[in-house]
C-alpha cells in the first residue's frame, strides 16, 4: 500500500468505527429489551402454570417450553451483542496496525 491509500483505509476504518459506536448501542438495547420480554413472560407462564395446579416441579420447566422461542431470542440477542463488541475490537486492531504502518512511512 501506498502512503496515501494508508491515509485513505485509516479514514474509512476511522468512519467505520464512529457507526459500529451506534450499532453497538442499537445491540446492547436489543438485549436488554429480550431479556425483560423473556423475564417478564416467563414470569407470567409461571403464575399461570400454578393456578392451572400443576406441580411445583413441573411448572418451571413447563412455563420455560412455552416461552422457548422468547428464551432463544434473548439468546442471540446476547451472543449478537457479543459479535458486535469483538467486531469493533477488531477494527481498533486494524486501525491500530494502519496507524503503524503510516508512521513508518512517515520515517522513510
Amino acid at each position: 500500500m501506498e502512503h496515501i491509500e494508508i491515509a485513505k483505509e485509516i479514514m474509512r476504518v476511522s468512519k467505520r468505527l464512529e457507526k459500529s459506536g451506534d450499532a453497538l448501542f442499537a445491540a446492547a438495547n436489543e438485549k436488554a429489551t429480550k431479556e425483560k420480554v423473556y423475564r417478564e413472560e416467563l414470569a407470567k407462564e409461571i403464575l399461570r402454570r400454578k393456578a392451572e395446579g400443576f406441580p411445583a416441579t413441573l411448572v418451571g420447566d413447563l412455563a420455560r417450553g412455552t416461552v422457548a422461542q422468547m428464551k432463544y431470542e434473548r439468546d442471540l440477542s446476547a451472543d449478537m451483542f457479543k459479535s458486535s463488541i469483538v467486531a469493533v475490537e477488531a477494527l481498533r486492531t486494524v486501525a491500530s496496525m494502519l496507524q503503524t504502518v503510516h508512521k513508518k512511512y512517515d520515517n522513510l
